[in-house]
């Protein structure tokens, strides 16, 4: 993708989540109902703009040719289509839902983040596909803890909290592991 078109892409993915995140948080929305928008709100646009942040802050007096926006958006879609899901009712309506995304989203999230890792030059290369895999597994349990904290603990999915909260960690972690091969097979082809 073309520099210009993922710094549109990223610039797209946070005002629709940004959006998304305000009807959530004050329109009153059934589909919004228990599911922590006010958190979400004051988090999400945080958790989306802190690696761009920070690779901005250590790059701050170098050349910045080489923005690496369309990591930035992988790192902010999962965001959006997380809020997309709940805007859409989709959570509630079709059951997979959850399961799909805490996938998904964790393999482009992790892509995303991945090909900042590479950017390392990790040797030997197989090394980069068992660190992306770690980071996915320990912000997967990150995430259930901060699910656990902002609804469910109060919530009405407190019944089937244990097991959501397991599949969601294995899920979230194989999503990781597909993102890493992903950033390998790239990593190994761009060489």
């Amino acid at each position: 993708m073309k520099r210009a078109s993922a710094r549109s892409v990223a610039a797209v993915v946070l005002v629709a989540t940004l959006l998304q995140l305000l009807v959530g948080t004050f329109l009153g929305l059934d589909q919004f109902e228990g599911k922590g928008f006010g958190y979400r709100l004051a988090f999400y646009p945080v958790l989306m703009l802190v690696i761009p942040t920070v690779w901005w802050w250590r790059t701050r007096g170098t050349a910045r040719d080489d923005v690496p926006w369309g990591a930035f958006a992988l790192i902010m879609a999962p965001f959006l289509i997380d809020v997309t899901g709940n805007t859409l009712d989709l959570y509630d309506t079709i059951d997979l839902w959850d399961n799909i995304n805490h996938f998904f989203n964790w393999m482009l999230l992790l892509a995303g983040i991945g090909l900042l890792v590479a950017r390392l030059d990790v040797r030997p290369p197989w090394l980069l596909v068992l660190g992306i895999t770690g980071i996915g597994a320990v912000l997967a349990v990150l995430w259930e803890v901060g699910e656990w904290w902002t609804f469910i603990r109060r919530g009405t999915e407190l019944d089937g909290a244990y097991e959501d909260t397991l599949s969601d960690e294995v899920l979230g972690t194989a999503g990781a592991f597909v993102g890493a091969l992903f950033v390998f097979w790239k990593h190994r082809r761009d060489a």
